[in-house]
């Protein structure tokens, strides 16, 4: 698959990065060059291998499912920045 100024341009708007006209060809290359790297990665046999979760071996703590009575608002709204009512109170962002 390659990548032309056109798709390097659509992309680009996709992704809300503005991008000069004469710096769409290197941002195709630039793609053009990811996507070869993708290519190489596909031909890669991975028949048989395990897919990793993390990069050292180990298992998740668990903990009993069960259900708690939670009552801790007081102090988790002790954290908060600004809590008023009872409530988290951030600023406001819609008008």
């Amino acid at each position: 698959m390659s990548i032309d100024r056109e798709t390097a341009a659509k992309v680009a708007k996709l992704a809300r990065i503005r991008v000069t006209e004469d710096a769409l060809p290197a941002l195709a290359e630039e793609f053009n060059t990811i996507l070869g790297f993708i290519e190489q990665l596909n031909e890669v046999d991975v028949e048989g291998i395990e897919p990793m979760t993390s990069v050292t071996p180990m298992r998740l703590k668990r903990r009993e499912d069960v259900v708690t009575d939670g009552n801790q608002q007081a102090k988790i709204l002790s954290n908060a920045p600004d809590a008023r009512e009872g409530f988290f109170a951030v600023p406001k962002v819609v008008e």
